[in-house]
């Protein structure tokens, strides 16, 4: 894109004038515009202009004095901004459209109206609701933080450190809202954080007293390396980076008891990393200057060698912002296959359990793909094969194969909703639509609600996040199947109610681990939540009604850097291996937390 010129403003502009003082509207859409586009002492010369559209271009954030005192209606759809706050010069703006841009959240939603006191419309809709939920949360948390500082008066709290007083606990949690090779020795990015000695996993009060896990076969979980990897130009001082999805390698002997890996890749920012739990250290290290990682997937090929032997060999995808899926060889650090699927971000992808080419992706343009990523050539090139399209109303922000038939249904838990579709290969249509979208409430209004944590238990059991506050809802895929008829909506039968944080932020993505009955899940404090779901599960009918506390919280073990505490961070992404030696958590502050459990 050529820089914005005079002559531009005056073509796009209205009513046409050949001063730019007297255009009212103008419409810059569409010109892949960048941030550094915006010339400043350009469009300050818009001094009358009312109407701005910068719709469909590659915005990161807007300049904060554009200096357009009577802007009314402003429109940025399908960019890639990421910090609303800018938003706070335009003080007249009436009308406001943010829809498309995968770095911004519900948080910023609700800020919107704070920064905005004459906003009238958002993203196409009256914009009182939003100012109504923002409203009732303000007074709600308001009102929390006046019960408990009452009642650290009560008590003695004065004394604490000014970090952990309530006032201290909200500003942390409000500054991080925004929400989106040869081998390889540690880089000066990649030292672990120092962790503070005072500072132990511990349990919340709503489970056991000592930190252990229920079962015989549990131990206690020890906090073991705090690593930096994805820091932006590897520098120590980047607390900002988030980081988003992390995968265990497959096990290299899989048929042999109790094989598994203490290999982990993560992503987020420009870089993939693949660290080793046990030593923490980076093992190899993938970067893409500009990309932003938002999910990697594992699978196991076997490929046959010029020889005629047959190999193993592990294959690691990912893909982001860019829209791009990226077949990693690992080991030698390139990327030896390439696979344009999406014009928008990807939100996430898997491989399917059954067939280890097969591949699902998940992106902003509302649609997923199942890909054959086939086998590599000798020179280790890939070359996809598209299979199905499958169509959706809304972001597809979670994948997961039904457990007891992966070949046939795919469950997406998605921003309105929960949805399955047919994904056999003998069906002729090779694009679907949802063939039925699952409800966790006979009310109307919770029907589309957003379902941001979706993962199979066991062969039947789903444990599923989103849409219901504060809770995880566990409930049968078999039962809730066997009474669909042929409904397109249908309630699930729910087996239990897992408590979990009341949070109203979104995208903490929960995983489960089925050899041990596990379920796992992050929050917006830093903690861990651990529940083992066993005890349920082995219960006969009636379901349990109460809501269930969770077995284990991990506190944020507060590490140090830069010399400074980590007090608060999102811990977006909770993944443990098979056997539960290892926990890595992923956070919204740059750093990969990895956790051991020591056997008893």
């Amino acid at each position: 894109m050529a820089p914005l010129s005079t002559r531009l403003l005056i073509q796009r502009g209205r009513p046409k004038s050949d001063r730019l003082g007297k255009i009212r509207s103008l419409d810059l859409s569409g010109l892949n515009l960048l941030s550094e586009d915006l010339d400043i002492k350009l469009l300050s010369r818009l001094k009358q202009l009312q109407e701005l559209d910068l719709s469909d271009n590659q915005l990161e954030t807007l300049p904060a004095d554009l200096g357009l005192p009577h802007l009314q209606v402003l429109h940025c759809a399908n960019n890639q901004l990421s910090d609303i706050t800018p938003l706070c010069q335009f003080r007249q703006l009436e009308e406001l459209g943010l829809e498309g841009n995968p770095f911004l959240t519900v948080s910023d939603s609700l800020k919107v109206t704070f920064l905005l006191p004459e906003l009238r419309k958002f993203n196409g809709k009256d914009a009182s609701t939003t100012r109504s939920k923002a409203e009732n949360l303000n007074r709600e948390l308001t009102t929390r933080v006046r019960m408990i500082s009452e009642e650290l008066v009560a008590s003695g709290g004065p004394h604490m450190r000014e970090a952990d007083t309530p006032e201290g606990r909200h500003k942390a949690t409000a500054t991080q809202e925004p929400r989106a090779r040869p081998v390889a020795l540690r880089r000066p990015g990649d030292t672990p954080l120092s962790l503070s000695p005072e500072k132990r996993v511990c349990t919340s009060p709503l489970g056991p007293v000592e930190g252990s896990l229920v079962g015989s076969d549990s131990g206690q979980l020890e906090p073991l390396h705090f690593l930096q990897c994805h820091s932006k130009n590897n520098s120590p001082s980047d607390l900002k980076t988030q980081l988003w999805a992390c995968a265990f390698e497959p096990a290299w002997d899989e048929g042999q008891a109790g094989a598994t890996s203490q290999t982990v890749a993560t992503c987020g920012g420009e870089a993939v990393c693949v660290i080793d739990c046990q030593t923490g250290l980076v093992l190899h290290k993938y970067k893409v200057p500009g990309e932003e990682f938002f999910s990697v997937a594992w699978t196991a090929l076997t490929v046959v060698t010029q020889a005629g032997h047959k190999k193993r060999w592990n294959v690691l995808a990912a893909a982001g912002l860019r829209g791009l899926v990226r077949l990693l060889h690992v080991q030698a650090g390139f990327c030896c296959g390439l696979i344009r699927g999406h014009k928008k971000a990807i939100a996430t992808l898997c491989f399917s359990p059954t067939h280890e080419t097969h591949l699902f992706t998940a992106s902003y343009d509302k649609r997923i793909i199942l890909w054959d990523i086939g086998t590599p050539n000798q020179d280790y090139e890939f070359q996809a094969s598209h299979l199905l399209t499958l169509d959706t109303t809304s972001t597809p922000l979670r994948l997961c194969p039904v457990a007891p038939c992966p070949d046939a249904y795919l469950l997406a838990g998605c921003e309105s909703g929960c949805c399955c579709w047919d994904v056999r290969l003998d069906q002729p249509q090779k694009r679907r639509v949802c063939e039925v979208e699952f409800i966790f409430s006979e009310d109307s209004e919770a029907s589309g609600q957003r379902v941001d944590g979706l993962a199979f238990v066991n062969e039947d059991v789903v444990a599923s996040k989103g849409s219901t506050p504060g809770t995880i809802c566990l409930w049968s895929w078999s039962q809730t199947w066997q009474g669909r008829g042929s409904q397109p909506t249908v309630a699930v039968v729910v087996l239990a109610l897992l408590q979990w944080s009341p949070t109203i932020l979104a995208y903490f993505s929960l995983s489960t681990c089925p050899d041990k009955g596990l379920v796992l899940c992050g929050d917006e404090q830093g903690s861990v939540w651990i529940y083992d779901v066993r005890p349920l599960l082995a219960q006969c009918s009636p379901p349990q009604v109460a809501v269930q506390a969770p077995t284990q919280i991990l506190k944020w073990p507060q590490p140090q850097a830069l010399g400074q505490m980590v007090t608060k961070t999102m811990v977006n992404t909770v993944v443990a291996n098979p056997t539960f030696t290892y926990l890595t958590a992923l956070t919204d502050s740059n750093i990969v937390a990895i956790w051991r459990r020591c056997e008893p």
